[in-house]
């Protein structure tokens, strides 16, 4: 694990899928320490061990359940959290304790903000950071590509029409957020987050948009074949 803010830890890259590569993150808190997504590293899980384990493990969707959420439950007992609409699909390897279906505030710092469109149950975490920044862990929802932009995790052959314009309607309350560093599950470029500039974080989010509407469709079409290419529906799910 690498320190990637004063009191965020990355895990190790891993690639579950070609052309999927993905990192999830570790907040450092006096009151317990909080995973976002899932790592299938068990040598990183017991890192972990030694920054203070793992009080709660957020899930921003379905798509990070894997085997290591029964690993890390064992391990350090946390609790786990994710949209409701997803149940089913986490309670394949553990049903979470926390269950969310609205925008509210957990554990005094983070806000849980469902952002569908990529699943039925995505969902972004806004952390207000003891040192004095706001984090936005945006899941799949927004993902960093290769280019180093930010486009939105809509693909072609998985999601419908439908799920387009939801993904767009949680794209414009994104935008609305004035976060200080984003951080993604799944990326296809040289890293998963980004430290903003101030007013950078509007112009990245109207781009997403410009491109998931088909203002820039060649350049989303390309950008989702690297993003996870060739995976099947019934092989969306990480085999930790």
């Amino acid at each position: 694990m690498q320190r990637v803010q004063p009191d965020v830890w990355e895990t190790e890259v891993e690639s579950p899928f070609p052309g999927l590569t993905v990192h999830a993150y570790l907040l450092v808190r006096e009151t317990g320490n909080v995973l976002f997504y899932n790592t299938g590293h068990r040598h990183e899980i017991e890192r972990m061990t030694e920054l203070g384990g793992v009080a709660y493990q957020y899930l921003s969707h379905r798509d990070e359940v894997g085997k290591t959420l029964t690993l890390i439950h064992e391990r350090f007992g946390a609790r786990l959290a994710g949209h409701i609409a997803e149940r089913d699909d986490f309670a394949r390897v553990r049903t979470p304790e926390i269950l969310f279906d609205k925008r509210e505030r957990h554990l005094g710092a983070i806000e849980v903000i469902p952002t569908p469109g990529h699943s039925p149950g995505s969902t972004c975490f806004l952390v207000d950071s003891a040192h004095g920044k706001l984090y936005l862990f945006t899941g799949d929802t927004l993902y960093r590509d290769e280019d180093g932009g930010w486009s939105a995790g809509f693909i072609p052959r998985l999601n419908t029409v439908e799920d387009r314009e939801t993904l767009a309607e949680s794209l414009r309350l994104l935008k609305t957020l004035e976060p200080d560093v984003i951080f993604s599950s799944a990326f296809s470029g040289e890293s998963g987050f980004q430290e903003l500039a101030p007013g950078e974080w509007p112009v990245l989010v109207d781009r997403a948009l410009a491109e998931l509407l088909g203002r820039g469709g060649a350049i989303l079409a390309a950008r989702l074949q690297a993003y996870r290419s060739a995976i099947p529906r019934r092989l969306r799910r990480f085999r930790f």
